[in-house]
């Protein structure tokens, strides 16, 4: 990705065969916890287990291909950001074991975020025994770049061509023979979303072969870097690149030479860099980035066809009218509808028959067959572990996630949210946001946790803070939305609207009060690329509902067990009712809520399914009114960040960073939602 200083806010959209640019959005500018945990075995102790480092551009299948290799699972979505940091997994391969390691999108080794750092080092640092680059062939020209760079290290190496069937419907042939020919190395054509071409994979990883590219840069320029691979340390690694990249300026380059080699060594080294780039008249990067341009345009014209008539696609345009600044509005609001429904009318339904059929006939057996009092409360009280804990997760929490989730998955795969990163660019902009810093508040939508250790991409810390704020704040993530929708539903689509208005207004708020009282800092256009609208594989959707779903078994049952346990004992030593005369006058005087609803407060300390779990529970008690559901849904949304999301602010932050800001939030919420509950008074009467 290039930065360019021209046209602020202009929109760039160019054919997406593989010889030309893909679809780029142009924005001014001033993701794996919780649903994608590290997968790691131990590698063997021996020693014999060889390395396979999967690198390539975002969002071209790395994360898939893991996938189909290893029989492990990390998500995998139509976007960038997907992977935010490395996963790991052991593996047979033809009778030899490997680990593999998935990693972070990465466009070049002259880095340019935290997460391509973070790729590099690995490479140069651990060195894998073999490289697969995954390409996506409908950006075959983007990815030569990096191909240039890897194929200089000298690892033995092999290409996966990715999305094979998507340049066929376009009337694009690539001659994968051709590629492998003049790449020096194999090539390996696949759909990988649906598990063709792993077999070829696995087979051609023992034949992963060294090659070297024969891009060369004129005499001036390999001259100089010719002399400085002669100043390098003896023992450096990758000296043709590393000199390269000194020649560049790489940002973090001196600081890992100054790791591995010592820092006064480096230093002479670098004095003598300089002499040798003062020398050189001409600028270096655009020299490179020409020759390396011809060299792919070279390649791309020997190894594609493409049919003079290429078939219209409705994907496109979807696509294209879903960015649509006019058209784009009411395909949000279309996608927001469809959503709703499906939870209210299924998965409300769904939910009630399990209550109905499952835990009533349970509920009522243990109230007959148990007759000592405290222990009956204990499994099926207001706190018991069966009812608040078991129950609540799995008859009330999970049929609305999984319907929520099956929907969201096939938004995420068709591709639709990076469009709606360019659709909404304009209202970030005015909260301090652009460019790099839409994806990782986008995604907030889908986990929070993952959306938080996204913004490490974002070089501005004023950014960076801007950004986590808002995601930790009044962004419900999907599992919290999908069960906002179900409290909120049961009280009517008039109720959903207001609270969801309500949410966006703050958020929009917020980040407008904190884009005027931080310092502000040079801002600069950045491009977002757009991946091709894809129809979704319905078994990819299933798979990766399933995994959520296990997930959220996995993480927030035990807790919701633990929750419950603990309600239970601080009810029984009464200190619950401490608290709730404590709190009484703020939830009944300013919230307009029962004193009932501080359990719900406490539980969003843990998990917010639980709380929300405790809303649900009290609406069908009758305890909570139509203003007072809208009151509890945006107080619930805005209080306390679950423990993951809070993990990951002080890993992005730092730790007093991070409290100050939950101790923040947790203010704004007691504010905003007395002031909600007063307005809503004012003008619907009580």
């Amino acid at each position: 990705m290039t930065s360019d200083k021209k046209a602020p806010n202009a929109e760039v959209i160019a054919a997406g065969s593989p010889g030309d640019k893909p679809v780029f959005a142009r924005i001014e500018q001033t993701p794996k916890m919780s649903e994608q945990k590290l997968h790691k075995d131990s590698p063997s102790k021996s020693g014999s287990v060889k390395k396979i480092a999967i690198v390539g551009l975002p969002n071209t299948g790395k994360s898939q291909i893991f996938n189909n290799l290893t029989g492990k699972y990390v998500l995998v979505a139509n976007y960038p950001l997907t992977t935010v940091e490395m996963a790991t997994a052991t593996c047979r391969i033809d009778g030899e074991s490997y680990e593999v390691i998935d990693t972070p999108g990465l466009h070049c080794l002259c880095v340019h975020s935290e997460e391509e750092l973070i790729v590099r080092d690995m490479i140069f640092k651990e060195t894998p025994d073999i490289i697969i680059q995954c390409i996506d062939a409908n950006q075959l020209k983007q990815s030569l770049t990096l191909s240039a760079d890897l194929l200089d290290l000298g690892i033995p190496m092999l290409i996966s061509l990715n999305a094979i069937d998507e340049t066929a419907r376009k009337g694009v042939w690539i001659d994968s023979p051709g590629l492998s020919q003049a790449l020096g190395v194999p090539v390996i054509e696949s759909i990988a979303v649906n598990g063709l071409g792993t077999g070829d994979l696995k087979a051609t990883i023992s034949k992963a072969s060294k090659s070297k590219s024969d891009l060369r840069y004129g005499a001036t320029i390999e001259d100089c870097i010719a002399r400085i691979e002669f100043l390098l340390p003896a023992d450096a690694k990758f000296k043709r690149r590393t000199a390269t990249l000194l020649m560049l300026n790489d940002p973090f380059l001196m600081d890992y030479l100054a790791r591995e080699h010592g820092e006064e060594t480096i230093a002479q080294l670098a004095e003598q860099v300089n002499k040798v780039k003062q020398q050189f008249s001409g600028h270096f990067g655009h020299i490179l980035n020409k020759r390396r341009s011809k060299w792919a345009d070279q390649i791309i014209e020997n190894t594609i066809r493409k049919q003079k008539i290429a078939p219209s696609e409705l994907t496109e345009a979807f696509g294209r009218l879903s960015r649509h600044p006019v058209f784009g509005i009411p395909i949000l609001l279309m996608v927001i509808l469809i959503m709703y429904l499906l939870v209210v009318n299924v998965a409300n339904v769904i939910a009630g028959w399990m209550n109905q059929t499952l835990w009533v006939p349970v509920e009522s057996g243990i109230n007959s067959l148990v007759t000592i009092t405290w222990l009956k409360e204990f499994l099926i009280g207001d706190y018991g572990i069966l009812s608040l804990g078991l129950a609540n997760a799995f008859l009330t929490i999970m049929p609305i996630l999984s319907v929520f989730f099956l929907a969201f998955n096939i938004l995420e795969d068709i591709g639709y949210i990076p469009n709606l990163c360019v659709l909404t660019r304009r209202i970030f902009d005015k909260l301090g946001l652009s460019g790099s810093a839409i994806m990782p508040l986008v995604l907030g939508f889908g986990c929070k946790t993952m959306a938080t250790l996204a913004t490490k991409s974002l070089r501005s810390a004023r950014e960076r803070y801007i950004a986590i704020y808002l995601i930790a704040f009044a962004i419900p993530c999907a599992a919290q939305m999908a069960l906002n929708m179900s409290i909120l539903g049961r009280m009517g689509a008039k109720a959903f609207m207001i609270a969801f208005a309500v949410l966006a207004l703050v958020e929009i708020v917020a980040g407008v009060v904190l884009n005027k009282i931080l310092k502000k800092e040079e801002q600069s256009d950045f491009l977002q690329e757009l991946p091709a609208i894809r129809l979704p594989n319905p078994k990819a959707v299933i798979v990766k509902t399933y995994y959520r779903l296990w997930w959220f078994i996995k993480e927030a049952v035990p807790v919701f067990l633990y929750a419950a346990v603990i309600l239970f004992l601080i009810d029984k030593t009464g200190a619950l009712d401490v608290i709730k005369n404590v709190l009484k006058p703020v939830m009944n005087g300013w919230l307009g809520l029962p004193v009932q609803m501080v359990d719900a407060l406490i539980l969003c300390m843990a998990r917010h399914e639980a709380a929300a779990g405790m809303i649900i529970a009290l609406i069908e008690k009758g305890q909570l009114n139509y203003i007072q559901c809208i009151v509890s849904v945006t107080i619930t949304t805005m209080f306390v960040p679950c423990f993951a999301n809070i993990m990951a602010m002080t890993k992005e932050l730092g730790t007093k960073r991070a409290i100050v800001m939950a101790l923040c939030i947790n203010a704004s919420a007691f504010l905003i939602a007395g002031i909600l509950n007063w307005g809503l008074i004012l003008f619907l009467g009580r």
